[in-house]
């Protein structure tokens, strides 16, 4: 897995957190129910599973590794 998919599955927990967070100070502080506004988290999770996807398919952002010339094959220094 590269950086980027590293990144986006480190912060997809952090992310969903803070949504659950927002959404229940929606229920505590608005005029709305928790059970309507649940499915957000659904798709904020299926969101960051996307941009997940997209990052390991990428092979622009594909790592070579430290010390590696620019046309090196991955996997060619282990």
């Amino acid at each position: 897995m590269n950086n980027t998919a590293n990144l986006i599955c480190a912060l997809r927990g952090p992310l969903l957190l803070v949504t659950l967070g927002a959404l229940l100070a929606a229920h505590r502080f608005l005029d709305t129910s928790f059970w309507q506004l649940w499915p957000i988290l659904l798709i904020v999770l299926g969101v960051m599973k996307l941009l997940e996807m997209l990052a390991r398919r990428n092979p622009a952002s594909t790592d070579i590794g430290p010390g590696m010339p620019p046309g090196a094959p991955p996997g060619a220094g282990l």
